[in-house]
Parts: C-alpha cells; sequence; structure tokens
C-alpha cells in the first residue's frame, strides 16, 4: 500500500505539471497584413557602441580635437597641440613634434578605447597626415605594443615636405593581444606635425575603408532586421543644443567631419569622463550603407529643436526653428535626391549615386508636453509639401503610460502622424501583463512604432526571464499588427569594459561577441514574420498570459508556411494541441519545423566566458490530419512551422 501511496503520488504530480491546453489556428481566416520591415533594430552611441565598437578605428581622439586633446594618447618628449594653419578647418588641432637629436625619444602612444586588440597574423593599416619643417626626410617608427608591453609589429614611414600629405603603412602583427597599444617614435632630429592619426583592422565588414567592425556587423546581419533605426535617441537632442546630433557633420571627407561631445559623456559618474565623443566617422552615409547591407529600412532620427528634456531646458524659439527644418528637408534629399541635386551630389560624391530609397523620418525622439508638439507642426508641414511620400514619425514620450502618454496621443491623431514611436523600459512582469496592450487600440489613427523596448529585470542583466517576457509581449505585437508595424529592441550594443546601461541586445569586448537571450528572441521574430496574421485562440479567446502562455500565429505566402509562436512564460509544463483549422496536411506535407529558445533556470545569461549557456535549438514533429502536439517547457519560447499544401 505504501507503494502504491507513492505511485499514485507521482501519478497525480506529473499529471498536475503537465498541463493539457488546446490551441485554434484558423487557417482559412486570413487577417491583416504584417509589414515586412517590421522586427528591426535600434542603433544609439551609447556604451562604447560607434567609437570603440561598431566604427572600427582603433584609435581614441585621433585628430586631438577632444576637450582635453591627450585623451588617450601619452606623448613623450617635446609634444605640443597646436591649430595655426591646420590640415583640416572642423578638425584644428594637430600635433607638433619636436625631436632634438639627444635620444631621449620624441612620440605618442594610443591606447585604443579599451585598450586595442590585435590578432596574430591579422594585417592593420595605420596613417596619418603629416608635415615636415625640415628640409631632409623625416623617419617614423610605428610599433603595435601588446599588454605585456612587448613589440609584435613595426613598420616604418618617412616624411617629407612642407604641405600636408597623408602617408600609410600596413603593419601585421606577430602575436595576439587584448589589450595592446600603439607608439609612434619620431626617430629623426627635426620638427614635424601630425594630425588624424588612424589604425583600422584591414579585414572590415565588406572590406570598405574607414569600415565597421565586421563580427558586430555580422551579428546585426543574422539578425533579418527589417528596419534600422539611427543614430540615436537621446544623442539626437543632445545634453545641449550645441551638442545635439547634426547630421551634416557625419558626411563628407571623414578627416573633415567635426568631433562632438557624446550625450553620455559624463551621466554616469562611476567611470572616467570627458572621454565619450563623437567622432562622425561612423556618419549617416555610413549608416544608410548598412541599413542597405542588412536589406533593413533606414529609419534616421532626427533634432526637433529641443535639448533632452531631463538634463536641460534649452530649446530653439519655434519662430527660429528654419535651419533644423532645412536639415530634415535637405536629409530627404541626401538620401532620395538625384545627383545634380545639392545633397544627392554630396551622396554620389562619396560613392553612391543611386538613391538610399528613404521612406521614415522621426522628428524627435523622447520629446514630451506642448513645447515638442508646437515643434512638430512645422517640421511636418515642410516635408508634407516637399516629400509627402515619407511617412512621419511623432513620439509618444519617454513612458508607455501617464500624463506625458495620454498628452501626447491624441495630440499626435490630431496631427495625423504617419507612426507613434512608443518607449517601454519595463519590468519582466509589466511585459507579461501588456500582452492585450493593443488589442483596443484605435484602428483608424496612427500607427504605432515600438520604437525602443526592453524588459528591465531587477538586475538589470540580459537574462532568460526578461527575454521569455519580450517574447510574451510581442505576441501581441504580432496579433495587432494593423496597428503596430515597426518595432525595435533598444540599446543595440555595449562593450563589456565600456559600458554606461543595461540591458543591450550584443554585448562585446575587443575580440568577441555576445548574442543575448534577448538577441535570439529579436532573431527568431524577425526569420519568421510572414505576410499576414492568423487567429489563434484557447477555449475562444486570445492566448495573452493564460496559465502564463502566450501565442500569435501568421502565414507567409511567400514561402507557403503557417508560422505558429508560442510562450511559455511559467515553470510548469505544458502539453499543447496545436488544432490547425481549415489546413490540409497530408503524408507529403506534415514535417513540423520547431525553432526553440529554454532555459530553466529565468536569470541564466550568456558570458563572453560562456557565450552559448542559451542558445536556440531545433527538432522536428510530425503532424496529423488537424495539426500537431507539442510539449511546451517552462521558461521557453517556440517558433513552430509546417508547409502547407498546394
Amino acid at each position: 500500500m505504501k507503494h502504491l501511496g507513492i505511485i499514485l503520488t507521482f501519478v497525480l504530480s506529473f499529471q498536475f505539471l503537465q498541463a493539457q491546453e488546446k490551441f485554434v489556428v484558423d487557417v482559412q481566416k486570413v487577417g491583416s497584413d504584417i509589414q515586412p520591415d517590421m522586427y528591426g533594430v535600434f542603433f544609439e552611441d551609447i556604451n562604447f557602441g560607434a567609437d570603440g565598437g561598431l566604427y572600427a578605428e582603433l584609435i581614441e581622439n585621433r585628430s586631438f580635437d577632444f576637450h582635453q586633446p591627450f585623451v588617450g594618447w601619452t606623448p613623450f618628449g617635446d609634444v605640443q597641440v597646436l591649430n595655426e594653419s591646420p590640415c583640416f578647418d572642423r578638425n584644428p588641432n594637430y600635433v607638433r613634434l619636436n625631436e632634438k637629436g639627444l635620444r631621449r625619444g620624441t612620440g605618442l602612444e594610443n591606447v585604443g578605447f579599451t585598450g586595442i586588440g590585435f590578432k596574430q597574423n591579422d594585417d592593420y593599416n595605420f596613417s596619418f597626415y603629416a608635415r615636415s619643417l625640415a628640409e631632409s626626410e623625416m623617419t617614423f617608427k610605428v610599433i603595435l605594443v601588446s599588454g605585456e608591453n612587448e613589440n609584435i609589429g613595426i613598420a616604418e614611414i618617412q616624411v617629407s615636405g612642407k604641405e600636408w600629405k597623408k602617408y600609410s603603412t600596413q603593419i601585421k602583427a606577430t602575436a595576439t593581444s587584448a589589450k595592446g597599444k600603439v607608439r609612434l617614435i619620431l626617430q629623426t632630429a627635426g620638427v614635424v606635425d601630425l594630425d588624424h592619426i588612424s589604425l583600422f583592422p584591414a579585414e572590415t565588414w565588406k572590406n570598405r575603408d574607414n569600415g565597421l567592425r565586421k563580427d558586430l556587423v555580422e551579428a546585426l546581419y543574422e539578425l533579418n532586421p527589417g528596419v534600422f533605426r539611427f543614430p540615436g535617441g537621446c544623442i539626437i537632442e543632445g545634453n545641449t543644443l550645441e551638442t545635439r546630433y547634426q547630421w551634416k557633420n557625419s558626411v563628407g571627407p571623414v578627416e573633415n567631419r567635426p568631433i562632438n561631445e557624446n550625450r553620455w559623456n559624463y551621466t554616469f559618474d562611476y567611470r572616467f569622463f570627458p572621454d565619450y565623443y563623437q567622432t562622425y566617422g561612423l556618419g549617416f552615409y555610413e549608416f544608410f550603407l548598412l541599413s542597405e547591407d542588412l536589406g533593413a529600412e533606414p529609419l534616421p532620427v532626427i533634432s526637433c529643436g529641443l535639448a533632452c528634456q531631463y538634463e536641460s531646458t534649452e530649446c530653439v524659439a519655434v519662430g527660429d526653428l528654419q535651419p533644423y527644418i532645412d536639415d530634415a528637408v535637405d536629409l530627404v534629399e541626401f538620401a532620395n535626391g538625384p545627383v545634380n541635386s545639392k545633397w544627392g551630389k554630396v551622396r554620389a560624391e562619396m560613392g553612391h549615386p543611386e538613391p538610399f530609397n528613404l521612406k521614415y523620418l522621426a522628428v524627435g525622439n523622447e520629446q514630451w508636453g506642448e513645447g515638442y508638439v508646437e515643434r512638430l507642426i512645422p517640421f511636418m508641414e515642410a516635408l508634407n509639401k516637399k516629400y509627402p511620400e515619407i511617412k512621419i514619425i511623432g513620439t509618444a514620450g519617454p513612458t508607455p503610460d501617464g500624463e506625458k502618454f495620454d498628452y501626447l496621443w491624441p495630440k499626435m491623431k490630431e496631427l495625423k502622424v504617419d507612426l507613434v514611436d512608443e518607449h517601454y523600459y519595463r519590468s519582466p512582469e509589466w511585459f507579461l501583463d501588456n500582452a492585450e496592450r493593443y488589442d483596443s487600440y484605435d484602428r483608424n489613427g496612427p500607427k504605432v512604432f515600438a520604437g525602443e523596448f526592453a524588459s528591465h529585470h531587477k538586475s538589470r542583466n540580459n537574462n532568460m526571464r526578461a527575454a521569455i517576457s519580450e517574447a510574451a509581449f510581442m505576441t501581441g505585437l504580432e496579433r495587432n499588427a494593423d496597428i503596430v508595424t515597426l518595432a525595435t529592441y533598444a540599446p543595440l550594443f555595449a562593450h563589456v569594459d565600456a559600458w554606461q546601461w543595461k540591458p543591450d541586445m550584443i554585448w562585446f569586448d575587443n575580440f568577441s561577441v555576445v548574442r543575448t537571450p534577448n538577441y535570439y528572441v529579436q532573431k527568431m521574430y524577425a526569420n519568421n514574420v510572414g505576410t499576414n496574421v492568423l487567429p489563434i485562440s484557447m477555449d475562444g479567446a486570445n492566448i495573452t498570459g493564460q496559465d502564463s502562455l502566450y501565442a500569435s500565429a501568421v502565414i507567409d505566402k511567400n514561402s507557403s508556411e503557417v508560422i505558429v509562436k508560442i510562450v511559455n512564460a511559467g515553470d510548469k509544463v505544458h502539453d499543447l494541441t496545436i488544432d490547425l483549422k481549415g489546413l490540409k496536411v497530408t503524408a507529403k506535407n506534415n514535417n513540423v519545423d520547431v525553432c526553440y529558445l529554454h532555459n530553466n533556470l529565468p536569470e541564466a545569461i550568456n558570458t563572453l566566458e560562456a557565450p552559448n549557456t542559451i542558445v536556440p535549438g531545433r527538432f522536428s514533429l510530425t503532424a496529423n490530419e488537424k495539426g500537431f502536439r507539442i510539449k511546451a517547457l517552462g521558461n521557453a519560447f517556440y517558433v513552430c512551422k509546417l508547409k502547407i499544401s498546394k
């Protein structure tokens, strides 16, 4: 009897843990269209995501134009910063080296952004602009130095002439070092001026000059993003209007793009500053080009004349907005204009005569209040008049609810913006509770752009719990694809040694890239978008958290597939029956391909040391004539695909 009791207890416990539910997908009831660019990414230059990250330049402060001009550098010998008769008028500072021939050494060292990563046998392209005040030829030695202070690459450059010229050489690293530096020594007695000292890995994304870090772009490419929002949120506004992001400063010859103080320079006081600037080497041309490479629609954000309202009350009077409005109109010309137009010519001269086919433009970031509305109006009037095809994105403010949100949404409807940018940085519980947020939205108003969102676990880690809550919330975005047409997680990148904010989708150091569970959730959505929504229900209702279950379904008419997304945000295992109502399943066409993300530990994360703790897996199921069954583990996200018989 004792053994029988144990067996009965086990059976009852198993039945309790193994809940059974039935989902019904009505395959014949094809719903609203899904925009092919619905799921994308948002880039902001935070956490050293541009300089020191995506932008492959390895030298920090290459033109000596930081407010403290030797940040990043250690000068030795007689080295001065000057700006008379500069090489570049918008980056006027340069250094003058005076070697007196006493063999004490004159030169500079640069440690990069967090040390410079060198890989054995990789080539590095070094260059600078120089002019000599001496009559004879001057010799420089360029040394790649390891973190252990060993020379792991050496080259020489000969400089001559009193006019500014560019000099370059390629250096091969003979060893690997994660925290190296570059040492530049003037070996000949005399005086030489140097500017724009640069070092790039020879291998960049598509091996372009002024290129991007290849492994980081590859991580973006794998996401298959439909839209690419850039160049940031708060950095668009700036801490002051002077430090706002100005796109016109980010195009043209890279050497003469003026630096700008980053919005995130001093916000976090636990780290050294001021050392965070924007060289604009990764500028609007490069952003448009990257969008094209990724197959994503470019979505630039521009200043509306308000500095960051969290940091400042500085604003441009409505009557003085014309230069800002001109910048917005000219941006469309830069992206789409013919080569004989003023800004289309600039694009063509940079190497892209074909238009970038810009469709979206966001005016302002997280602004709020009447001040934003009255400034948005003249932007819309000018843009609608000259470029009525451009979809204008307004904002609902910095939060997904509250006084600012409630004020702005009716105003956005009144102004008839095309999309309203909503931001939500909330707890996993908020994301789980808001899966039906858009079920009751007005279908006759503007569309929604979920422009910045991330689940903020109390640890602020990119853990499984946060990722699963985002996957659950996104079933509601997908179910309401008629109103929610774009969605981008934020922020995108963070350097493990130089971050200001977390969580972030992709973490990296000088060598490695860590794809977070949140990254894989976005990838699973963006690679399984579908063309139309299908209704999916349990007991006649949308599946929005009943017993911690969430689901959405789509049909892809292009690939002839039904795609069902299932989230189990609880601990209990669910034995699910997926009834594909109206679908003819045949013996030749009954394979269900399942991609899943799962970990039993809600606080599990991927790290540099263990980057594959949480990665998607795959398995197959066999469907019967009515559908298929799947065992949904706790803390898991599933994407199930079945071919449609023709």
